[in-house]
């Protein structure tokens, strides 16, 4: 099942190419690839259109038709399949089912410190204090959240969380939200389509008017006609080498889209390496290469060792350990490596086999299933992890009261924004940020602005779309001589080198060097095929993470000291005057970079914050 359209009426809107014909009614139909040749390009009206299909974007989509208001989702992958499900290890709420005296605002305040006080403190309290109703929602909605011996939804503890207020489905929760999130939107009928990737957000720098896309399965042009344009399109963390998302996901489009379009962008120097990666074995398929270990294993228990054997974070976080932030966890990981302690790999050891076999199986379920697939018994050896490239807390600036960008009528929502997790994100506020802040937005263009119907595209934006569609037909022909992929491989070992856990100035000034011969380069890839081909999908991810690349180093660059996620190691001390966010703006053909103060908490929080509450790791022991 694909949603197509109901044609209606094949009368053109100005400027054509071909027989054009416009939508006007979106009904789930069976069909095939033939049936969908209808001349050079596709064009599709809806009032709100939201360009990513995990949980950001359905639950965005759900408020709007819980309002009455018809939006569209696409999505790049089959339906449901995004990559909501990697966030395995639990969503954040502070429900007290364990801990009574947790709260909203302690959780506030946990995440304010993990970020290091760059946090947009608005975003923060406005996530915080409506985590426990989403949870409840999801619940009711069907989400089988772990249960404690009196039927309350259980929580487990997290990286640099004062309490347990951590819900999860075994090891699978963003699984088991994203497939509650889909349910709900059929209950609804919302209409999905799946394997369209879009390419430029069609706007004039002050409006957004829609996009143009392409069909990944037949290769047909689409524009969109949108009043109103939701981004939730994901992050860049693919763009370095080691990291834990799919090759075909978190490529960067969400931002660089935004950036594109007149929008600005902020934070991209911070990007979180989760300290648990898989380190691939030689027996294994490189795909497990970085892949997640999730948290939860370090949550549940879980202990790190060296090459020597040593349990090492008693070195660096003996009160905290293993649940330290996952930045100091990341850099203590690193350093046990650079220090010649790791293994021939460059990682070290994670251990739970100290917990029963059963106590795996019902708590981790999914971690275990997957190292026993791959011949290791995680109930009886520890596994090789190292850093991975895991969450962007940069992304686009918005306002988290609305999720307006500065582009009339263009939002933003999930990982592509900026501003929750200032320079590090806390352990289970992903899944969190997308369902609460996903509400909000759809909520606030339903009420707000109530769009029924979409207008005619200016003249000068259908020429920009056709334009974008002369593009892709020159990039789908092209027959230069490098391979997009490897030139996609090659910028990632360029960024985990210069731009990786460790930075300094000098190598990040080379590595912005490097970058402009990559760029050269990929003015003559060689594609040679069509828009279905995967040449070509690397060839338009190719052009995206150019973009950020760029936006890494140079506000890298720019922000001289250590914090969070962000480690300078020709600036290694935090610096009270650099409590600034870098912002990143679109200048003609330029980037411009300059920085805002973050806005000051409300009372009740700051007097979590002055109260420091801190996890006592030795709970666990």
């Amino acid at each position: 099942m694909v949603f197509d359209v109901a044609y209606l009426t094949a009368e053109p809107l100005g400027k054509t190419r071909g027989n054009l014909r416009i939508m006007t009614t979106i009904t789930p139909v069976e069909t095939d690839a033939s049936e969908r040749e209808r001349g050079d390009y596709e064009e599709v009206a809806v009032p709100v259109l939201v360009i990513g299909a995990g949980a950001a974007g359905a639950r965005t989509a759900i408020a709007l038709a819980e309002h009455g208001i018809d939006s569209l989702v696409i999505g790049k992958r089959d339906h449901g399949d995004a990559h909501t499900v990697w966030a395995a290890g639990g969503i954040n709420a502070a429900l007290g089912s364990l801990d009574p005296e947790d709260d909203w605002a302690i959780h506030a305040a946990d995440t304010i410190d993990e970020g290091h006080h760059l946090n947009d403190p608005t975003a923060v309290e406005t996530v915080t204090r409506a985590m426990p109703d989403r949870i409840r929602e999801l619940d009711a909605w069907g989400t089988e959240f772990a249960r404690t011996p009196d039927g309350t939804i259980d929580q487990r503890y997290f990286g640099a969380q004062s309490f347990r207020r951590t819900c999860f489905v075994g090891d699978r929760t963003g699984e088991a939200i994203l497939d509650t999130l889909v349910g709900r939107a059929q209950e609804l009928e919302i209409p999905y389509r799946e394997n369209v990737m879009v390419t430029e957000l069609l706007s004039d720098g002050e409006r957004v008017y829609g996009a143009a896309a392409y069909d990944m399965e037949d290769g047909h042009e689409i524009l969109f006609r949108a009043s109103h344009v939701v981004l939730a399109a994901g992050g860049f963390s693919a763009l370095w080498s080691r990291h834990s998302s799919r090759e075909d996901e978190n490529t960067g489009d969400g931002p660089a889209l935004a950036l594109e379009a007149g929008a600005d962008l902020l934070d991209v120097e911070f990007v979180q390496f989760h300290p648990t990666g898989m380190v691939a074995d030689d027996e294994w398929d490189d795909d497990w290469n970085g892949r997640l270990v999730t948290e939860a294993v370090r949550g549940e228990g879980g202990r790190l060792y060296n090459a020597d054997g040593e349990r090492f974070m008693e070195r660096y976080s003996p009160d905290q350990m293993e649940l330290d932030a996952r930045d100091v966890v990341a850099r203590a990981i690193q350093a046990e490596v650079d220090a010649g302690r790791g293994t021939d790999n460059g990682g070290v050891y994670l251990d739970i086999s100290h917990r029963d076999r059963s106590f795996l199986k019902e708590r981790l379920p999914r971690m275990y299933e997957r190292f026993q697939s791959l011949g290791v018994d995680l109930a009886a050896e520890p596994v090789e992890i190292a850093p991975t490239a895991h969450y962007t807390m940069g992304g686009v600036d918005v306002d988290f009261t609305t999720g307006e960008t500065g582009v009339d009528r263009l939002y933003a929502v999930g990982e592509t924004t900026a501003g929750v997790h200032g320079a590090n994100r806390l352990g289970g506020n992903s899944l969190a940020e997308t369902v609460a802040l996903g509400k909000i937005v759809g909520d606030h263009i339903a009420t707000a602005y109530a769009p029924q119907r979409t207008d005619p595209l200016p003249e000068r934006i259908r020429a920009a779309a056709e334009h974008e569609f002369d593009r892709l037909a020159a990039l789908a022909a092209a027959d230069g001589g490098e391979s997009p992929q490897e030139l996609i491989e090659e910028l990632g070992e360029l960024l985990w080198d210069h731009a990786g856990i460790r930075r300094d100035g000098p190598s990040l000034a080379d590595g912005r060097a490097a970058l402009a011969d990559l760029r050269e380069r990929a003015r003559h890839v060689g594609v040679a095929g069509d828009h279905t081909g995967r040449p070509f999908e690397f060839a338009v991810d190719l052009g995206f993470m150019l973009t950020l690349a760029d936006v890494i180093l140079r506000t890298a660059a720019r922000r001289t000291e250590s914090r969070g996620a962000h480690y300078r190691t020709d600036y290694p001390e935090r610096d009270p005057d650099w409590r600034r966010n870098v912002l990143v703006t679109r200048d003609g053909e330029d980037l411009r970079l300059s920085t805002r103060t973050p806005g000051t908490p409300s009372e009740r929080v700051q007097r979590a914050l002055d109260e420091g509450y801190e996890l006592d790791y030795h709970h666990l022991e």
